[in-house]
């Protein structure tokens, strides 16, 4: 892993050279030959890299020599990121001073002569120092007698195109666990437990207790038995009011508001009253029975028959909780073993290649010693061997020998990552920084990676490209499990399994840390962390201080702030600026999103923000109270994500933020109360994501001027843009001189024709021929019209959209009929909300005219949204009727909505009935209805008279309630 940032500080090195070589004014005097020294040193340490860090794993002293070079080589990229910000400030003062020619007066000869002097000495004082640390470790490599090579390879690995993944539930194995819980599920529970019947599984994990769980919720017998399933995972502490809040949004089917435990354990105990349930408590840690004992007794409320599954690594868990049955996970049998390996190993290959390598491949499955983890990921990296001789080098690997995580997993583990490119390597070990069972955002943990330079790519545009082909290799590797996907089934979640955990915690030699904050005694435990940690999460328990002593840790690179801090003001503004003084080394850093309370306390961003030089990436999202950003923040001219979502208080953004020449992506959803965008906004070129562009209709908070529409016109790589406002834009002109059109990149735009100014809103045409002028490129793939004012949303390019995934169409209020959706060729989901004038769906939906059917066609099937898997229609207060004036079986025959899967309703009082199309799909899986009185009644279970037309469907939530 080493190799990874070495190779990377090599060519940085080179590259720095030779910009100060052509530089008119050089910015590091006399630095030359030290980093010709630097550079040698360098090659001499990366020839014996790849020997070294096989050997570390079994030599302490050798880890011991790789930790020394790991810290150095921080050091020199600290430097030489210092080194490029400092050029980079000095041309952006020099662009400015020849744009304005006022050099004389706005910076004195003088005064930027003698800044230069001083930051030349100091960038090359810094050089010489850690030249002279690399030259002793450089010399200490002679005495391990180290082999050389060529080294790891740090290029690119090869790109991974698609994650192919074998479906755990098929090689689950454990015929007899899973038989024997389902009797335990199934069978009458003894009087004498009252109703409550606590069942635990006790495994490591894996392929084990948590997919037995899975595999018991979805049998088809044990849906019928219980009126509600439950599914909460408590990790590794058991937090009382986390966990009673996740059963109350189980039993609920949506977010509960209810802010004290006990109103929460009411809410259940009157939930479950007269219902039969299994609730399945996945994961629990915590032998504390002072935890379980209030949940136990409300929890008796239930249906005599009720159940509890609980999953746990420890037996004294299991006792403890009252469990009546334990069902304990062994090692899988040899031929389970077997089975599990070569259903992965073997998936794909052709017939003849498997008989060639089944006797190798036999061999490895029995060294795995039953294992189920160990079976995974040595199974996932044979996948990527072709030949005997591959196989028969991991067969006869000397790894096999260790033995040092528990139960043996360590070899398998070792020989998969050790099989990595170096860049992947690093980007494995960075998980260390999450909690074990933490649920990982793919989006985020890219953004992490790249943040800490771990890619190298020949465009700047490739960068989220290269981090998905890193995460699909350690996905296919089993490095990651637990997957969620969306609805395109693209991966968005992970999770990492707790060995998986603790072996990216060896490799990263501990620089990765998480810590829980609870009570006064936890701050404490911050001191116990490593000085040289890199990479720190703190999860802040309820009514914790945030730890001072953070700011200790001087090395770190990634800080995240998570969890819930009520009636707590240890993080604000004070103490933002002590961790500004003293953590400048962050590249990453991650306060906002976790919990509207953790922030409450932050007013202000403080102005020494400026001396996070290397920052790449900033998360301030919901800090609710803050107003302004500080003009200091734009001297971060590295900084490449910046996240103020849900700001709602902010008016303004800094005027300089033209300076942030880096920037790729602004995230500024619901930032509501801003006044306008700064005119320097317009100078950022390379934006690939701009959620919010406020349109100004005159001058913002400040007394400036904001932009116009045309400020988007140069923005050639933008993917995401959202333009609010669309109100305050008098000419239409400007709408087309945007030409959005030609902006080949933009996938998802976002429309509101809302205002900020008061004086009222324009006339209901003028919106038409606005939208009609904001014609996008025909390759987008989501589009959001709202707060929009015309009286047809049925602009010309609309059906041109053939790529069109997602449309969203919200608060047209005087539309009183919806545009010929049913002609989107490649629609999945659709989303209709707050359309007052809507009084009647019916075939112009459709795209079909009402007479079609009678007519001569070439086609004998017509299909209306072919793709469409998801509806959602809400707030449609003047909705009677939904139906068409054709029918399903004339000629042509009408297919309509042939793939739909998940229909949502929601408040629509007048609406009387479904379409029949919804009553005979046979694709539904779930149909949601509340706030809908005619069709609560006309549906309800077993009394309804349309009950029997509907009660096919899997899933069915009627006013938020589980059939």
């Amino acid at each position: 892993m080493v190799d990874a940032i070495v190779s990377p500080l090599l060519e940085q090195l080179i590259s720095v050279s030779a910009e100060e070589l052509t530089q008119q004014v050089k910015l590091v005097k006399g630095a030359e030959q030290e980093v010709e020294k630097l550079t040698s040193h360098l090659q001499t340490i990366q020839a014996v890299l790849s020997d070294a860090e096989q050997r570390q794993v079994k030599e302490e002293s050798v880890r011991v020599w790789l930790g020394r070079l790991k810290d150095v080589s921080y050091d020199i990229e600290d430097v030489l990121d210092e080194w490029i910000t400092a050029r980079r400030r000095l041309q952006m003062k020099q662009n400015a001073d020849s744009a304005q020619k006022q050099v004389s007066s706005c910076f004195p000869a003088s005064s930027i002569g003698f800044k230069k002097i001083i930051l030349r000495q100091d960038i090359a004082v810094k050089i010489k120092g850690i030249n002279k640390k690399l030259g002793v470790i450089a010399t200490q490599k002679d005495m391990f007698k180290f082999v050389e090579s060529g080294g790891a390879s740090s290029a690119r690995p090869g790109r991974v195109q698609s994650t192919s993944f074998i479906d755990e539930e098929e090689i689950c194995g454990r015929v007899g666990e899973k038989n024997e819980l389902l009797s335990k599920l199934l069978c009458e529970s003894s009087e004498q437990q009252k109703g409550l019947h606590i069942i635990s599984i006790v495994g490591m994990g894996g392929i084990g207790k948590t997919t037995l769980a899975q595999l018991a919720c979805n049998h088809e017998e044990v849906i019928r038995k219980f009126d509600k399933i439950l599914w909460v995972c408590v990790s590794e502490t058991f937090e009382e009011f986390r966990v009673a809040k996740a059963m109350v949004e189980a039993l609920d089917g949506h977010e509960s508001h209810l802010g004290e435990f006990q109103s929460l354990l009411r809410h259940i105990y009157e939930s479950i009253a007269g219902k039969s349930f299994l609730l399945v408590l996945d994961d629990v840690w915590d032998g504390n029975y002072v935890k379980w004992e209030p949940f136990y007794h409300c929890l008796k409320n239930g249906l005599h028959g009720s159940k509890i599954l609980v999953t746990t690594r420890k037996e004294s868990v299991a006792c403890m909780m009252g469990s009546l049955d334990i069902i304990s996970i062994k090692e899988l049998a040899e031929e389970e073993c077997w089975l599990l390996f070569n259903r992965i190993a073997f998936h794909g290959r052709a017939i003849e290649e498997c008989e060639k390598l089944e006797q190798i491949g036999q061999q490895i499955a029995s060294r795995c010693k039953g294992l189920p983890l160990a079976a995974k990921v040595i199974g996932s990296l044979m996948r990527s061997k072709k030949t005997e001789e591959e196989w028969c080098r991991i067969l006869n690997n000397d790894l096999w020998k260790i033995e040092e995580i528990e139960k043996g997993v360590l070899s398998p583990l070792l020989l998969s990552y050790n099989d990595l490119p170096s860049r992947v390597k690093r980007c494995f070990s960075y998980c260390a920084v999450f909690p074990k069972d933490f649920n990982i955002m793919k989006e985020k943990l890219i953004s992490m990676w790249m943040a800490q330079g771990y890619f190298s790519a020949e465009q700047d545009e490739e960068m989220d490209i290269i981090g998905e082909e890193y995460f699909n290799i350690l996905a296919t590797r089993s490095f990651f499990q637990e997957f969620k996907r969306d609805h395109d089934n693209l991966i968005v979640a992970c999770k990492m399994h707790d060995i998986v955990h603790d072996f990216a915690q060896f490799v990263s030699q501990n620089e990765c840390s998480s810590m829980e904050i609870n009570g006064s005694k936890e701050p404490n435990a911050i001191n116990s962390l490593d000085e040289k940690v890199c990479h720190l999460m703190l999860v802040i328990g309820l009514g914790a201080s945030f730890p001072v002593s953070t700011c200790r840790i001087k090395r770190m690179r990634s800080l995240f702030i998570s969890g819930n801090m009520l009636d707590n003001s240890s993080l604000n503004g004070k103490m933002l600026k002590e961790l500004f003084g003293k953590l400048t080394s962050l590249r990453a850093l991650d306060i906002g999103n976790w919990s509207a309370t953790l922030c409450s306390s932050i007013l202000d961003i403080p102005r020494n923000i400026e001396k996070l030089v290397h920052l790449r990436y900033l998360n301030l999202s919901s800090v609710t109270l803050i107003r302004k950003l500080p003009e200091t923040l734009c001297e971060l001219y590295n900084l490449e994500k910046l996240d103020i979502s849900y700001c709602i208080n902010l008016k303004a953004l800094p005027q300089g933020i033209g300076k942030l020449i880096n920037m790729k992506h602004l995230l500024n959803e619901r930032t509501d109360s801003l006044g306008h965008m700064p005119a320097g906004i317009a100078r950022l070129p390379s934006l690939r994501t701009l959620d919010e562009f406020h349109v100004s209709g005159g001058e913002g908070v400040d007394g400036r001027k904001g932009c116009r529409l045309e400020s988007l016109k140069n923005m050639e790589l933008l993917q995401v843009c959202g333009i609010r406002r669309l109100g305050n834009v008098s000419d239409v002109d400007e709408a087309k001189r945007l030409k959005l059109d030609k902006k080949k990149y933009l996938s998802c735009l976002r429309l509101w024709f809302d205002v900020k100014e008061s004086g009222g809103r324009r006339k209901n045409e003028h919106d038409q021929l606005l939208l009609e002028a904001l014609q996008p490129p025909l390759n987008l793939k989501e589009l959001f019209i709202g707060s929009y004012g015309g009286n047809t949303v049925s602009p010309s390019w609309m059906m041109s959209l053939t790529n069109l995934r997602s449309l969203n169409l919200h608060l047209c209020e005087n539309c009183e009929q919806l545009p010929p959706l049913g002609k989107l060729p490649s629609l999945e989901k659709l989303y209709i909300s707050d359309m007052k004038s809507v009084k009647r769906v019916g075939n112009e939906i459709l795209g079909i005219e009402s007479d079609h059917h009678d007519s001569s066609s070439s086609s004998s099937v017509i299909i209306a949204f072919p793709k469409l898997q998801s509806l959602f229609i809400e707030d449609l207060p003047e909705l009677e009727e939904w139906d068409y004036g054709i029918t399903r079986t004339g000629h042509p025959f009408i297919d309509i909505m042939p793939r739909l899967s998940s229909l949502a309703i929601a408040v629509c009082p007048k609406l009387k009935a479904l379409p029949d199309h919804i009553h005979q799909t046979t694709t539904l899986k779930g149909l949601s209805i509340w706030g809908c009185d005619l069709l609560e009644e006309r549906y309800r279970k077993g009394e309804g008279e349309d009950w029997p037309k509907i009660s096919h469907i899997p899933n069915i939530y009627i006013n938020y309630l589980r059939i």
